[in-house]
């Protein structure tokens, strides 16, 4: 059990998502719970992204360790205030407060599990062999470490989400109503997500560029531009 200003938090309980108790802890005035969701945010995204970055070099692991929790908790900022505006709209009625708690929690949720799989990441990284003339973006050994890393991203971010599902039920008394409200949620949670993590740039993009936190390069483009364009390019090759 950790108190946290007058907010006993269970950790057993908060990675189980109780409805029940998620929903007293968001109904508390004190910020003690949204600030432990935050930590677990930082502490475990973090650790992933460091494991990510060691590849390179420190000063990678270092960016991508500030980056990673960053994209999330900018990604949590701007769809808790889309959400509290979309949910109405679908029959669920919840304050601005309770929207960005509850993607706080999903987050933090999907956060903690990145970070109990950060020794996966760091295994799989450390047996993959640095860029060389041997080593190239197209070998299979760099696209196996993309795909792992890939899947414990997705495997946590599933996670997260379907805990998040018993809490908007017991909040819509509605199980259709809240499924309704979760998809679009993930749809916000793409639509923002994916272009905050294009400009951040938290993942291995170009490995054989310079290490930098944020170059001059990120700011071109977007992400929906350069997937208009691969698709175009597929199309009319």
């Amino acid at each position: 059990m950790i108190a946290i200003a007058n907010c006993p938090v269970s950790l057993g309980a908060f990675l189980r998502a109780e409805a029940a108790t998620v929903q007293e802890w968001a109904a508390r005035k004190s910020g003690g719970f949204a600030w432990f969701c935050v930590a677990t945010i930082v502490v475990g995204a973090g650790m992933f992204g460091g494991a990510m970055g060691s590849w390179r070099e420190p000063l990678q692991a270092l960016y991508t360790g500030i980056k990673l929790p960053l994209a999330i908790l900018l990604t949590t900022a701007g769809n808790g205030l889309l959400n509290g505006m979309l949910a109405p709209l679908l029959g669920l009625n919840v304050s601005f407060r309770q929207s960005l708690l509850a993607v706080l929690v999903s987050f933090a949720i999907t956060s903690a599990v990145l970070g109990a799989l950060s020794p996966v990441a760091l295994f799989v990284v450390w047996n993959t062999p640095p860029l060389t003339r041997v080593t190239s973006l197209a070998s299979p050994e760099y696209g196996f470490m993309q795909l792992t890393i890939a899947l414990c991203i997705a495997a946590a971010g599933v996670v997260g989400n379907v805990r998040l599902l018993p809490v908007l039920t017991r909040w819509a008394a509605n199980a259709e109503t809240a499924r309704r409200v979760l998809l679009a949620w993930l749809a916000g949670n793409l639509f923002l997500g994916s272009q905050i993590c294009w400009l951040l740039r938290p993942f291995i993009w170009d490995p054989a560029g310079g290490v930098h936190f944020i170059g001059k390069e990120y700011l071109r483009g977007s992400f929906y531009e350069t997937v208009f364009e691969a698709v175009r390019r597929m199309v009319f090759p």
